[in-house]
């Protein structure tokens, strides 16, 4: 009877660790923070349709910026409340990244001398997807002489194993006789 009782004990001991629930080892994200990546051509274009329906800058910053939502649009939203309560341009757009710098130079002359917005967020969205067009065509372009040895690799021990050696040994067969 106490051996079976050890038995019972030890079987359960063993097998606990399946039936128990694991936590994953990752927790997911929690739902409110969501990483949003969006093109600044299209934050500059949709700024220019803000600003073309009668929106200033700032209103027009911190709508899109709503719009938008995750780290992008909260930096718009913070930059575009700066100006509304008087901060200089270079105080509201203090401390962005990288994408957003790209909107603040597009709206910088704008602000600064009055300059009509649509023109300027324009040319900015061009010029933007301009380099972004050539960087894909110069990654595309070393991606090309990048595969070729890789590929004389593979394919050069297969076409003399396959085509050469076959041609030769059948040539050589009568030569050898």
């Amino acid at each position: 009877m106490n051996g079976t009782v050890l038995a019972a004990v030890l079987i359960a001991l063993a097998i606990l660790p399946w039936t128990v629930r694991r936590r994953p080892s990752v927790e997911p994200p929690p739902p409110h923070v969501v990483q949003v990546v969006v093109d600044p051509a299209l934050v500059l274009t949709l700024l220019a349709a803000a600003m073309a329906a009668g929106a200033p800058v700032p209103r027009a910053v911190r709508v899109v910026g709503g719009a938008l939502g995750g780290v992008l649009g909260h930096q718009l939203v913070r930059a575009g409340a700066r100006l509304e309560l008087g901060a200089t341009w270079d105080e509201a757009w203090s401390g962005v990244p990288a994408g957003v710098e790209i909107v603040a130079a597009g709206l910088r002359d704008a602000w600064e001398a009055g300059a009509a917005p649509g023109l300027l967020l324009q040319v900015a969205a061009d010029q933007h997807r301009g380099r972004r067009r050539a960087a894909a065509r110069e990654a595309a372009g070393a991606l090309g002489s990048r595969l070729v040895l890789p590929l004389g690799l593979c394919y050069l021990p297969s076409f003399v194993l396959l085509g050469l050696v076959p041609v030769v040994l059948s040539l050589a067969g009568p030569v050898l006789r």
